[in-house]
């Protein structure tokens, strides 16, 4: 697929964390690169919890560290980068809402195969049935997320069912941070092209959790939307992990530290990297 975006990669250390500022546009054609070259990488994301609990687990800090791409996933990342000195346009903000629809329509133009893995029974059925309606050229299968993770027999079940499978993309959805979990400890023994972290991903396909209005998740306040849908459940992530968040920019800020822009290159340099690395790490 030719490369028809004249954006940059940014690579960018934000206090100790390495995020991957690329365009919708340009995670989608990295991830076509990946299928073409029938390499493996994890496509995971940044946002305002998931920064949060990489302070908290440490293996989760590793598994965005290690992942190829740990794209920005909201307007709070890029607020805080702008605070820390590096301002940019909101384009650089790769959401799922945005993500998912332009990913989706290029596989059904591309012929590529889609996996889910995630959401209740029936909201897994309700994806696969909606998205094989709505994109017929792409070959997609699913399996749902209330499965016991720690048994072996179940979730070789699933492991299974996806590998006979071979999809190109595997979208695990199955919420922060068990999904991180389940592909960091099953990554090696899955036939598939690109991993990504999903969230809730697949319970929006199914149509059971609406999208954010655009003009609330433009100003960053998706959180508040969701928060005002589901306040039991998002009370804590929101209200305190904003604010814990908000104190350790803060407290980075008064300590006069700034950002790392450790790499500023185009895209097709920063696919030709992506599929080298990977190839070395399937070497050791």
């Amino acid at each position: 697929m030719p490369n028809k975006s004249r954006s940059q990669v940014l690579i960018v250390n934000l206090l100790g964390r390495r995020i991957t500022f690329m365009t919708v546009p340009d995670i989608v054609d990295a991830i076509h690169t990946a299928c073409i070259d029938r390499k493996q990488i994890t496509v995971a994301h940044f946002n305002v919890h998931s920064f949060n609990l990489s302070m908290q687990i440490p293996w989760y800090y590793n598994f965005l560290q290690s992942a190829e791409i740990a794209h920005c996933d909201s307007v709070g990342i890029l607020k805080a980068a702008a605070w820390m000195g590096l301002k940019l346009p909101l384009q650089y903000r790769a959401s799922y809402t945005l993500l998912m629809p332009e990913l989706l329509e290029h596989c059904n133009e591309q012929g590529f195969s889609v996996f889910l893995l995630g959401a209740k029974p029936q909201h897994s059925d309700a994806a696969l049935e909606r998205l094989q309606a709505q994109y017929p050229k792409m070959v997609i299968a699913a399996h749902h997320g209330y499965f016991d993770t720690q048994d072996t027999y179940q979730n070789n079940e699933a492991i299974d069912r996806i590998n006979q499978v071979k999809p190109n993309i595997l979208i695990v959805g199955m919420g922060m941070p068990i999904q991180e979990n389940w592909i960091r400890t099953n990554r090696d023994r899955l036939n598939v092209n690109v991993l990504m972290v999903g969230g809730a991903a697949i319970d929006r396909l199914a149509g059971v959790v609406p999208d954010c209005p655009t003009f609330l998740s433009n100003i960053g306040l998706e959180w508040l939307y969701r928060l005002c849908r589901e306040p039991k459940r998002l009370a804590a992530r929101y209200l305190i992990g904003n604010l814990a968040f908000f104190l350790q920019i803060a407290l980075a800020k008064s300590h006069s530290h700034s950002l790392e822009v450790q790499l500023v290159e185009s895209v097709d340099k920063f696919k030709k990297n992506l599929i080298e690395e990977s190839a070395q790490e399937k070497k050791l």
